[in-house]
């Protein structure tokens, strides 16, 4: 089934300029802001510019340079806010929620960094 993006999603206007952001860092392809709820002392949204409604969407359609644009600015947050293990910092979370059983709220693709303390066990067992 093909993928069906809806354009009036929150993510899709924040890109439109229709509703403003906290923005992070930002790059042709890709756009990282402030969660405005966070759930962690740094909770970073990334999203591709591109029309993409989850992680396998932007996968299999997304162009070379957007995927590698988004993977090297999830690095460089993580650099930036100093959460890179291998460079002293603790560690950090990456999340994509995609679909109804992952509870995606946004039907555009997006990963979550978090970071800054603990952050326990990803899922509790079953």
């Amino acid at each position: 089934m093909p993928y069906v993006y809806d354009d009036q999603n929150v993510f899709a206007r924040i890109l439109r300029g229709e509703i403003p952001n906290d923005t992070v860092m930002e790059t042709t392809y890709t756009l990282a802001f402030n969660d405005i709820a966070p759930q962690a002392p740094v909770h970073v949204l990334v999203i591709p510019k591109g029309p993409y409604v989850c992680f396998d969407h932007f996968a299999q359609d997304a162009s070379a340079a957007e995927i590698a644009d988004f993977t090297r600015v999830l690095g460089e947050i993580c650099r930036a806010k100093g959460l890179q293990p291998g460079e002293g910092g603790a560690g950090y979370r990456l999340i994509a929620n995609s679909g109804r059983d992952a509870i995606q709220e946004v039907p555009h693709m997006h990963v979550h960094i978090l970071g800054g303390r603990d952050l326990g066990r990803m899922l509790a067992p079953a």
